[in-house]
């Protein structure tokens, strides 16, 4: 693999890479189906790029009798298993070496795989602690519970969550991330990981944060939000609209890009959901339930002149409605 194909893709686009190999393999795609998947190879270099690496770890595991696919799709618990139980056996070695292949600490962690928690695209989980703290994960979330007798720690590998922490107990409680850690001061917060660094949230009280390369915190007091990055925190702004709606299935916008509400979709369902060029700036302001993405896509029609084109369930583009185009 030269080295610009061995430079790593985001989740998303290995999300969609993969749900189209698990399309086409299925032997039955039609030739419009074909044809879309042809327009989603050539749309971008990621694109290619993600389905050359997905063909890589496919022949690696071929060596060893196995598809890549199929361990990528394995339960959290599966991979773990097979993971500690390595053996001398060529199989255990390629599962590592495909793994890795993706594994990089801004695109797809090995840790997501791994971790304690973890949900699939789509799904939400509610934890409960045994210090009392609730835990909510967002869809494609993932840490791991590290409480001893000094801390109560947890480290957020990939995604978005929503804590409220236990109060009867003096261990002080850390959210921990790529980018730093932050310390709850009796609290209610979410922290969410993004490409460009963690983004805190406090809904009540306060938290303190520090960035990795930083020995200084700083307060965030209910109503503000940062967005922290390994060397230092950004400027404090007013909490987002909303902020903590999908732990209610719904999320809220004020007057947002329509790109920007498209992309969050599209971290709910599997596949490619994107926006045509045209109409990505237009402003929308709403509430959009998460759990029926296609129902959130057909609200934005009496509000936008847009339209939903649907090549496969994996393929869906917001274009511009058809009698407005130029």
């Amino acid at each position: 693999m030269n080295p610009v194909n061995s430079r790593p893709v985001s989740a998303r686009v290995l999300d969609a890479a993969i749900a189209w190999q698990l399309s086409l393999d299925a032997g039955n795609g039609s030739p419009m189906e074909r044809e879309a998947f042809a327009r989603w190879h050539a749309a971008d270099e990621e694109h290619a790029r993600a389905w050359q690496q997905l063909g890589m770890l496919d022949q690696r595991f071929s060596v060893a009798n196995g598809p890549a696919r199929a361990a990528l799709m394995q339960s959290r618990d599966s991979i773990r298993r097979r993971v500690r139980n390595l053996g001398s056996g060529v199989a255990s070695v390629m599962l590592v070496i495909g793994l890795s292949l993706f594994a990089g600490e801004r695109y797809l962690p090995i840790g997501y795989w791994l971790a304690d928690q973890r949900t699939a695209t789509g799904e939400q989980r509610t934890l409960h602690l045994a210090d009392g703290t609730v835990i909510n994960l967002n869809t494609h979330s993932a840490l791991d519970v590290r409480f001893d007798e000094q801390q109560r720690r947890i480290v957020l590998q990939d995604g978005e969550i929503l804590i409220e922490t236990g109060h009867n107990d003096a261990r002080p409680f850390i959210v921990e991330t790529r980018d730093g850690q932050m310390r709850a001061l009796g609290t209610r917060f979410l922290v969410k990981r993004e490409e460009e660094g963690t983004r805190l949230s406090v809904l009540k009280s306060a938290v303190a944060a520090r960035a990795d390369a930083s020995t200084e915190e700083k307060i965030l007091q209910e109503g503000q939000q940062v967005l922290m990055h390994r060397d230092g925190l950004g400027p404090l702004t007013a909490l987002n609209t909303g902020a903590d709606a999908w732990t209610r299935g719904m999320l809220v916008v004020d007057n947002a890009r329509l790109e920007d509400l498209v992309r969050e979709l599209g971290r709910y369902r599997p596949g490619h959901l994107g926006v045509a060029p045209e109409v990505a700036d237009l402003r929308i302001t709403g509430s959009f339930p998460l759990h029926n993405t296609d129902l959130a896509l057909t609200a934005l029609l009496p509000t936008l002149p847009v339209q939903i084109e649907q090549h496969t369930a994996w393929w869906v583009t917001v274009v511009a409605k058809a009698d407005t185009q130029p």
